[in-house]
C-alpha cells in the first residue's frame, strides 16, 4: 500500500491492484522463494518477483559483477566489482524495502535450500544436475531457464508427473557445448526467458498446469510449447 497525495487529499494506493487477477499474492506471500544464481537471467526473475509482491527471497550466487554484466545482465557501472548477490538484494530493497532478502554470496549447496519454489538460474548442465538432485523432493514448484543467443528454453514442473520429463533433459557436462549457456547473451532475451518462467509460476499460483517445456527462437519468430 501507498499513500498518494492529490488536491489536498491523501488516498491510499494499492500497487498490486492491476495484477490481483492474474497473481494470487495471498498465495505467493506466504512462500520463500530461492533464486540460484542471478546472473542474465537470475537477476531478472529476482527482480520481477520483488515486483510481484513476494515477501521473502533468498538470493545464492558465488559470483561478483564484471564489466560485461552491465550489457548482459541489468547490472549497472557502480555495481563492478561488488557480489552479485548484495547488488541484486539492494535493487530489491528500492523496489521494496520490506521484502526479506537472504543473499548467500557461495555456490549452492544442501543446507542453502529455504524456498519451495525454486528458480535454477545457472549456466552449467552439470550445476543443474546437481541442484537437481538435491532439490526436486523438496520443492513444489522449479523452473529452469537455457539460453542459446536468442534461443530459449524453460523447463518447468510442479507435478511429480514431470518431474520425468525434466530429468530426461540433463546430461552429461562433456556433451554441453564449450562455454557457459550465456556466453552469447542479450539482456533482453534473459528478461524474456525470465518473464517465462515467471508466467509459469504465477499459472502454478493459480492452479493451471504449468508448461512444462518451452522453447523461443526470437530470430525465427518461433514458440514451440510441450
Amino acid at each position: 500500500m501507498a499513500s498518494v497525495r492529490m488536491g489536498g487529499i491523501v488516498t491510499v494506493v494499492d500497487r498490486f491492484t492491476r495484477q490481483a487477477f492474474l497473481v494470487p499474492r495471498d498465495r505467493l506471500i506466504e512462500e520463500t522463494v530461492s533464486v540460484i544464481g542471478v546472473g542474465a537471467v537470475g537477476r531478472q526473475v529476482a527482480l520481477q518477483l520483488a515486483s510481484l509482491g513476494a515477501c521473502h527471497l533468498q538470493l545464492v550466487d558465488f559470483d561478483l559483477v564484471e564489466p560485461t554484466n552491465i550489457t548482459t545482465q541489468g547490472y549497472r557501472q557502480d555495481d563492478v566489482g561488488r557480489s552479485k548477490v548484495e547488488a541484486t538484494a539492494d535493487e530489491i530493497r528500492r523496489i521494496d524495502p520490506t521484502i526479506a532478502v537472504e543473499g548467500i554470496c557461495d555456490r549452492f549447496r544442501p543446507k542453502h535450500l529455504r524456498g519451495s519454489i525454486v528458480f535454477c538460474c545457472v549456466d552449467k548442465i552439470s550445476a543443474r544436475a546437481a541442484i537437481w538432485r538435491v532439490v526436486q523432493n523438496r520443492c513444489v514448484f522449479w523452473s529452469d531457464a537455457r539460453m542459446l543467443g536468442e534461443v530459449i528454453r524453460v523447463l518447468t514442473t510442479d507435478h511429480p508427473s514431470s518431474d520425468s520429463h525434466y530429468a530426461r533433459t540433463l546430461f552429461a557436462q562433456a556433451e554441453a557445448q564449450t562455454g557457459s549457456c550465456t556466453s552469447r547473451s542479450t539482456l533482453y532475451a534473459a528478461s524474456i526467458a525470465a518473464s517465462l518462467m515467471i508466467h509459469q509460476l504465477t499459472r502454478s499460483l493459480r492452479g493451471l498446469p504449468a508448461d512444462r517445456d518451452i522453447t523461443f527462437n526470437l530470430l525465427a519468430s518461433e514458440l514451440i510449447v510441450s
